[in-house]
């Protein structure tokens, strides 16, 4: 009998200890590292929960550099906007409660105030951070409003804000400094004021006239252009006796002019003298009607001159403000169109036997119109929706026009012509959808279809006649200064600027310096910093005055408009979104995390326990190796 060597390295004894060797050493990589492996293939079953986990947590660091690279450009929109709001206050007060002491410019100390306001404002709207325009909308890259300097005063090539201004007043001034009222004495001895033009959108529109004249016959105001006449018919007026008569400015404003007969003297302001004759002399001289007209006729055309100098040169001002800045609105006229001896008028009917007050040609039953791609249709009767019964009068069919566009400023008539005014110019498409309807258009005024808006920025046409005749506004597009050079696509101005800050959460938090509450801040006070006037002028407090009253009311937040408040509030939404993505995230990072070191981390403690263990298990192991190495035949026996 023979007895074989123990062969140690291929006995199940030593491969036992080799084990348990490798597992030491891959538990003190444990102890070192904290973790259970050094690959994935050694993390266990649950290691497909830590890698989704691990995805997770890179979309939250990913979502977490967003959120907090978009509450950068929200700060600092915010505090830009904050600055707006500051410069509001500052100039409306100065509008509001400075004198209108004017300097050898012919400005007041508000003005000039406002002017280094405007600069300063031009400055906030072009903020950046980094590289991003903050109010420039899609076109970041791109600086969002001109130059001040440019804005007011042009370039070599194209008018600014100033031009536009002194065209806009000599134009509705007029040559006379009447604001394009024509006054005369009729062969009847009455006393006629008139429009000098059916569609010009200048000067002042005579809306209204009423009389306590006793005795006198008032006549209109009708006709195209429109005109309205007095005739004290021989009949001198009691003293308190009153004609009243009120225009449309230029701005939509209105004003009226109030005289009153008056036998005192001197004669007050703001009255007329009834000539009392001289019945101290032989023979007596009688009351003179005809003196009596004349001075009605001298303090009219001075109440007029001195409308037209002071609130009309200040509504001009403010219009051609609009003209320039207001780049989306716009207004289409029509041409004045009579039928037999009645011109239409609000409550014209659509259809009818003329020379009934209606059009002809009218609409019929089974017409449409369309309006930006809305299908007006026209019944017999019973209308709804977006139908219109024939027998509706033009102001409901303008009304219906309106809804459409949604403009904020209705349409008007005016002397048989009709004035289409829309918030969107570019939009404006009107068109007849049948034969009928395009003939009823055209009793209308409307020439021609698509019926669509020129284009602005407005300019007073000067290419056949001085400004001070001009009949229309053309666009000025080639000539004149774009002030908002940023994006002024469609959609909303918050929908410029997208981030996505969760997985099913975005925000949106553009600007664009042609929003409402922005543009028409600036327009005020670049309008109110420029005008000027002559110091020593017969209306220039009047004129400054004026302005200032319409600066005021420009600058004071009305209900139901945009407030730069209203965008604060817009992108502080944005940052709420952001601060309940953010703690949602941060509780989910949190929860994931746990996942991650569940599946991956290793116990320190559990570890220590197991090399504990493997340490003891090798030391009997290496015990027993000892023991069986030592064994002899006579040890065995």
């Amino acid at each position: 009998m023979s007895i074989s060597s123990i062969n140690y390295g291929s006995s199940v004894l030593g491969a036992q200890i080799r084990n348990i060797n490798q597992q030491l050493t891959d538990l003190s990589t444990q102890l070192s590292t904290g973790k259970l492996s050094q690959n994935y293939s050694g993390m266990g079953t649950n290691e497909g929960f830590a890698i989704a986990s691990r995805a997770q947590l890179s979309n939250i660091a990913a979502y977490t550099d967003t959120i907090t690279n978009v509450n950068v450009n929200i700060n600092l929109a915010n505090t830009a906007l904050q600055s707006l709001t500051t410069i509001r206050n500052t100039v409306q007060t100065g509008s509001a409660t400075t004198a209108q002491d004017l300097n050898v410019n012919g400005q007041t100390v508000a003005q000039n105030t406002a002017a280094a306001q405007f600069g300063s404002m031009v400055g906030v709207l072009n903020t950046q951070s980094g590289n991003r325009y903050l109010f420039s909308g899609t076109a970041f890259n791109t600086q969002s409003v001109a130059n001040a300097g440019d804005i007011i005063n042009g370039t070599t090539t194209q008018a600014g804000l100033k031009t536009v201004m002194a065209e806009r007043q000599a134009a509705d001034l007029g040559a006379n400094g009447m604001g394009r009222l024509v006054q005369s004495t009729l062969p009847s001895g009455a006393i006629q004021v008139q429009e000098d033009s059916a569609t010009s959108p200048f000067g002042l529109k005579i809306a209204a006239v009423s009389s306590t004249l006793t005795g006198a016959t008032i006549t209109g105001p009708s006709g195209s252009p429109v005109s309205f006449s007095v005739n004290l018919n021989g009949v001198n007026p009691n003293n308190g006796d009153k004609l009243s008569v009120q225009f449309t400015l230029p701005d939509g404003s209105t004003e009226q002019i109030d005289l009153t007969a008056s036998s005192a003297t001197p004669t007050p302001v703001g009255s007329f003298a009834i000539d009392p004759g001289n019945p101290n002399i032989i023979p007596a001289v009688p009351p003179n009607p005809a003196i009596t007209s004349a001075n009605l006729n001298t303090a009219l055309n001075t109440a007029i001159k001195k409308l037209a100098g002071t609130s009309l040169v200040a509504a001009s001002a403010v219009e051609a403000g609009d003209n320039f800045f207001n780049t989306d609105s716009s207004a289409i006229g029509a041409a004045k169109t009579s039928q037999a001896s009645t011109p239409i008028g609000g409550t014209t009917a659509l259809s009818g036997t003329s020379p009934s007050d209606s059009i002809a040609p009218g609409f019929s039953p089974g017409d449409t119109i369309t309006v930006n791609g809305t299908t007006l249709s026209f019944v017999a009767s019973g209308a709804t929706g977006n139908q219109l019964n024939v027998t509706d009068s033009i102001q409901t069919l303008m009304s219906k026009i309106d809804a459409i566009t949604g403009t904020s400023k209705p349409s008007t008539i005016h002397g048989g012509s009709i004035t289409i005014n829309t918030d969107d110019a570019a939009s404006l498409n009107i068109s007849g959808g049948t034969a009928g309807a395009t003939a009823a258009l055209g009793a209308l005024g409307f020439a021609s279809t698509p019926i669509t808006a020129t284009q602005p920025p407005l300019r007073v046409d000067t290419s056949s006649s001085p400004a001070s005749s001009a009949t229309s506004l053309v666009n000025g597009t080639a000539t004149t200064v774009k002030w908002y050079t940023g994006n002024d696509g469609p959609g909303s101005a918050r929908s410029t600027a997208v981030a996505r800050v969760d997985d099913s959460v975005t925000v949106q938090y553009g600007a664009q310096a042609d929003e409402d509450a922005i543009r028409e801040q600036l327009q005020a006070i670049a309008v109110f910093g420029t005008f000027s006037t002559s110091p020593t002028g017969q209306y220039a407090g009047g004129q400054v005055a004026a302005l200032s009253l319409r600066t005021t009311q420009a600058l004071t937040p009305q209900p139901g408009q945009q407030k730069i408040e209203d965008i604060q509030t817009d992108i502080a939404m944005a940052q709420n979104t952001m601060k309940d993505a953010t703690t949602r995230q941060t509780q989910a990072k949190a929860q994931l995390q746990t996942i991650v070191d569940q599946a991956e981390s290793a116990s320190p403690d559990q570890v220590a326990s197991e090399i504990l263990s493997l340490q003891n298990a090798l030391q009997a192991s290496y015990q027993t190796t000892a023991n069986l190495a030592q064994l002899s035949l006579v040890k065995f026996l």
